[in-house]
């Protein structure tokens, strides 16, 4: 497959490669990104399906492309920060539990899809039905970078207690953890406390 990739080029060594939310534009992102990050080349993904990217947006089909982004830039920076959102964090934490990061950064992040689903859909078996679940709780282990967690307080989709979960995994000096105050899932981006953590 093919993996459309919106890079910003800054000189020096150091690189930010995002993964976004669920079906988000990440070009949304750059704007915001560049101006707080100036010094770090930036590399926004477009998932499978998405954005002029080809395939399909399967968990194993963007966990092979988080994989072979990390090493494009691995092989052209020597320092690589990973910032994952909303599902991107799912993405983020596989591929710093499998590639060296030198930070990760996880934006309203959860434990497990399966435990999210549950949590909107406790009616329903999802632990049967769901085909992608991204357990990062379970790849928590294999993370040597510092991480940052960063939620919003009011977020409806991803609730607390799942957030909660996944830094729980992590052992306590690993992990820091900003909550922005007064917003929600897909509003946090628009409070000045969200770049700012």
């Amino acid at each position: 497959e093919r993996l459309k990739v919106w890079n910003v080029p800054q000189p020096g060594g150091k690189a930010l490669i995002y993964f976004g939310g669920n079906a988000e534009d990440v070009a949304g992102s750059i704007d915001a990104l560049s101006s707080e990050l100036p010094e770090h080349s930036l590399y926004l993904v477009n998932y499978r399906g998405y954005g002029g990217s080809s395939g399909r947006p399967t968990e194993e089909g963007l966990l092979v492309g988080g994989r072979a982004v990390v090493d494009h830039v691995r092989a052209r920076h020597s320092s690589v920060a990973v910032m994952g959102r909303s599902l991107g964090s799912g993405v983020a934490v596989y591929v710093a539990s499998r590639r060296p990061a030198n930070s990760l950064v996880l934006v309203t992040p959860f434990d497990s899809l399966v435990n999210v689903a549950r949590g909107h859909l406790p009616h329903l078996p999802v632990g049967l039905l769901l085909r992608d679940r991204y357990e990062s709780v379970r790849r928590t282990r294999d993370v040597a970078s510092p991480v940052l967690a960063v939620m919003a307080q009011a977020d409806e989709i991803i609730p607390e207690v799942r957030s909660s979960a996944l830094v729980a995994a992590f052992p306590a000096d690993q992990v820091s953890v900003a909550v922005v105050p007064g917003v929600g899932h897909n509003t946090l981006d628009r409070s000045p406390a969200y770049l700012g953590a």
